[in-house]
Parts: C-alpha cells; structure tokens; sequence
C-alpha cells in the first residue's frame, strides 16, 4: 500500500509507514503515488555551475549553495520533488573547480601586481618628465638658470603653473613631494650634461636637493627608483646600476 502522507510503497500489511511513520489502518493498496515535479532550484544549481566556467567562477558559489538547499528539499518532499542528480551536479562542478580556481588566483595575482608597479612606476616616470618640462621653461624665463635649490619646487608652482600632485610618486606611502633635485646641477642648468641626474626618487620632504645620500627605492618596493635626466628623458634605474649615475660633470 501507499502512505497518503509521504506518498511512499508499504508492505500490504504494514500498520505504520517505514518511510513516515503514519498510521496505515484501512489505507487502500492503491493509493497513488503523488506526481513529482523538478525542483527547480536543482536547475537553477546546474545552470549557475555551468556558467561559472564562463563568468571566471563568479556564478560557482551561488550555484553550490542553491545545490545544497535543493538536495535537502527534495529530501524533504517525500517524493513530490524529483531533480536530485541536477543538484548533485549543481554542487559537485563548483566544488571540483575550487582547485582550478586556486591555480589560477596563483597565476594570476603576481602577474597583477607586476602590471600594477609598473603602472605606478610610468605614472610616476610622467610626474617627473612633466616637473622636467617646468625646469626648462623657468630656465628660459630666467636667463638659462634651473631654479634655486632651496625652493626649486616652490618655484616652479609659481612660475610654471605644475601642480602638487605632480610631485608625488603614485607609489609613495606619502607625501608632499616624492622628488629631489641634483644639488649640483643648479649653477649648470640645461647645459649640463645629457646623461646627468637632474631629478631622482627620495623620501617624502620638500624643495629637497642632494644626491646619492638621499636617494631611494622605497616607493617602489626597493627595486629602484625613477631618475629624470638632463635631456629629459626618465629611466626607472634598479638599485645595483645607481652607483653609475653621472651627479656631477
């Protein structure tokens, strides 16, 4: 017989539902079983799995969870619910991409974070190239003479119009100015040498001037640092070449 509650097939002469419980007594042998429908969250699990191999696994996550809640629904419906191997599937596919997922998270994260210094190192090259620019125009105005070195980054906001976002390197921890002026380039000005260090990386100040002694390459996780030239292109230079840097004719 069947059970009326759970729908399931007793022995005829079963008092009590195996399955249930319920109380048999006088239940007809033919009783039908109820018509079972496709749970629909099951579906809605195995298409969300498949499309996690289009979408980069994004649709994984809610495809297991949606997987798990529809086996235990179907469990529950006492077989009025069918679709449990779609929700299998639904669960298992996420769980066996997990594996391809961490591989790729591995491949993938530092390649990421070395097109993310080098953006910051061309961002910062850009800063620079664009003070350089402001060198020479301020030379021009004033009788081919690079600015003061005590007040070069002063100067050049006022009389060049930079401002003071360009002299933060994108990298930095901090501010106000990432950037320091070759001490000995100042009486020279544009004539000095091509190959010349005309501004370099240094750490956060302002209107500072030197050379080799207060270079970094902490802005850039201590590979190198940016280094303007006389003729005004920029170069990031790695920490074993700075000693060939030219600072003085």
């Amino acid at each position: 017989m069947y059970c009326p509650k759970c729908g399931k097939e007793n022995p005829d002469n079963a008092q009590l539902c195996r399955w249930c419980s319920w109380v048999l007594t006088g239940i007809s042998t033919i009783t039908p079983v109820p018509d079972a429908r496709t749970s629909k969250l099951a579906v809605a699990s195995l298409v969300l799995a498949v499309l996690s191999f289009f979408t980069l696994f994004i649709t994984a996550i809610p495809a297991f969870i949606l997987g798990l809640v529809s086996i235990f629904k179907i469990e529950k419906s006492a077989g009025r619910l069918n679709g449990r191997g779609l929700a299998i599937a639904g669960v298992a596919v996420p769980a066996l991409s997990l594996p391809v997922v961490a591989l790729l998270a591995g491949i993938l994260m530092p390649a990421l974070a070395r097109v993310k210094a080098m953006a910051q190192r061309a961002a910062c090259g850009t800063n620079m190239r664009c003070l350089g620019n402001a060198m020479i125009l301020y030379a021009d105005d004033n009788n081919g003479k690079y600015p003061d070195t005590s007040k070069w980054c002063d100067l050049l906001i006022e009389h060049t119009g930079v401002s003071e976002e360009q002299f933060r390197c994108i990298s930095a921890p901090e501010g106000p100015c990432n950037y320091a002026m070759n001490k000995a380039i100042e009486k020279l000005g544009p004539d000095a040498p091509a190959d010349m260090v005309l501004l370099f990386e240094t750490s956060a100040g302002w209107n500072q001037a030197g050379g080799r002694e207060i270079l970094t390459a902490d802005n850039h996780r201590g590979d190198g640092c940016n280094v303007l030239f006389n003729d005004l292109h920029v170069q990031f230079v790695k920490m074993a070449d700075i000693n060939d840097l030219k600072w003085s004719p």
